[in-house]
């Protein structure tokens, strides 16, 4: 007997389509920004390192992470307009965002295996974290418009994130836990390292058991999908037709051209910011013991994300008050002093300090830019099609700005001097506003 499944617009089905934030978004909090940099830095300490062999060269570890970073963003730029594609012809959304769910949190997992010893394979294990994780949120984003009608979509997708920060941090916090007091998980030494690095071990093991644990309720309810009309043609290469009829589109756009260029080059610096936040913090502050380490770097996290809420409602009211392109151009002016100050980082407090001024930047400039393209587009029907390229010109932004990052860290032997190469993308960009035609109001 087929399940009749809730219908478009109902409590069921909008609840279920917002739970899967709480499944995955304990991803890209625990693994992207706290635990895995801390580990993976605490790794190469212990062994006493700072370099490791790969494809027969000797590489550092912060440009390591940041070249395979930026080859898994290119991956996902690359492959996602085909599955789209391909999901489009099978009518069959879910299906994709399963395999990639499973996908990211079996890598996860595989995670607790994670050692220098074994680097290809550690790496790999990274690599699909990553590439599951967006892959699969890729697709969950692609449901709102057909789980929530127009006037319901900003409300349940405000849901989405809060049940996602709550949900993470709710785990976060027990993680830490266990990292600072291993002893009162059962967690003890062994041959493989000290106890807080085999709970950091554990803690992998959480996010990709409560990621496939939670994510069973939003599959339950969550549609096949639905087959688009000329979908049927050209399978493969849809996804691709599309964003070449979108660039099509923006010919005589002028102002969302220039808009998005803006964009394209400040997003490269702050999804970078985003990614090695914590591997800079890791590395270039001057901790007095590990356990502060450990400590210090999430309670920085913890303060990023609470800030952020803040700084996003700061940044709505200026808007406001003065307009979109105004508020990003004095957002982005205030990024470049952030850089300049994180060049002079030393002790754990400047750390803290500069912690709370990205937190409060952080939150605004992503809704802000997201908000102000949509008020660039022109009238259409095929909103969904303009944003897949927004997600694409910012994928390709992360591919450019952590590879130069990686580049300028393994150039100069420092990863303060690839900061400031960021503040110049900032710059750039703030620079770049100031051609967007400003005759329009927003």
């Amino acid at each position: 007997m087929s399940r009749i499944l809730p219908i478009k617009g109902s409590k069921k089905l909008l609840n279920a389509w917002a739970f899967y934030d709480w499944a995955n978004s304990v991803y890209s909090l625990v693994i992207s920004s706290a635990i895995f940099p801390i580990f993976y830095g605490a790794l190469f300490r212990v062994a006493g390192i700072e370099k490791v062999v790969v494809f027969g060269g000797e590489i550092a570890r912060a440009p390591l992470i940041s070249y395979v970073t930026s080859a898994a963003f290119l991956f996902i730029a690359l492959i996602t307009p085909i599955l789209s594609g391909i999901a489009d012809y099978l009518g069959n959304k879910r299906l994709f965002m399963k395999l990639f769910c499973y996908l990211g949190a079996s890598s996860c997992i595989g995670l607790y295996w994670f050692s220098l010893e074994h680097i290809y394979f550690s790496l790999v294990c990274y690599f699909f974290g990553l590439v599951g994780f967006w892959v699969s949120f890729a697709f969950s984003n692609s449901y709102l418009p057909d789980i929530a009608f127009p006037g319901q979509q900003d409300r349940i997708s405000a849901k989405g994130f809060s049940l996602g920060y709550i949900g993470s941090v709710i785990l976060l916090l027990f993680n830490l836990a266990m990292v600072m007091k291993p002893n009162l998980f059962g967690i003890e030494t062994d041959a493989g390292g000290i106890a807080e690095i085999k709970a950091m071990r554990y803690s992998f093991l959480t996010v990709g058991l409560w990621w496939v644990g939670f994510s069973q309720y939003s599959f339950y309810f969550l549609p096949k999908g639905f087959k688009r009309e000329g979908a049927r043609k050209h399978i493969i290469l849809n996804g691709f037709r599309e964003l070449k009829n979108v660039w099509h589109q923006m010919g005589g756009q002028i102002k969302l051209k220039r808009y998005l260029a803006a964009f394209f080059i400040y997003s490269m610096a702050v999804q970078t910011v985003m990614l090695i936040a914590t591997y800079f913090g890791e590395e270039e502050i001057q901790w007095t013991s590990d356990s502060e380490r450990t400590t210090g770097l999430i309670i920085s996290i913890l303060l990023i994300q609470l800030v952020a809420i803040a700084g996003a409602t700061l940044t709505a009211k200026a808007s406001k008050a003065y307009g979109n392109i105004a508020t990003l151009i004095v957002v982005n002016i205030l990024w470049v002093l952030i850089c300049i100050y994180a060049y002079f980082l030393i002790t754990p407090m400047d750390f803290y300090i500069a912690a709370g001024c990205v937190g409060v930047v952080m939150g605004g400039i992503q809704a802000l830019s997201r908000s102000t393209y949509s008020k660039f587009l022109p009238e259409t029907t095929d909103t969904a099609s303009f944003f897949s390229f927004y997600d694409v010109a910012e994928k390709i932004g992360i591919v450019i700005g952590t590879f130069l990052y990686g580049f300028a860290a393994q150039y100069f032997g420092s990863m303060r001097y690839a900061i400031i190469l960021l503040g110049l993308f900032f710059m750039a960009g703030a620079f770049l506003l100031t051609r967007v035609n400003k005759t329009r109001e927003i």
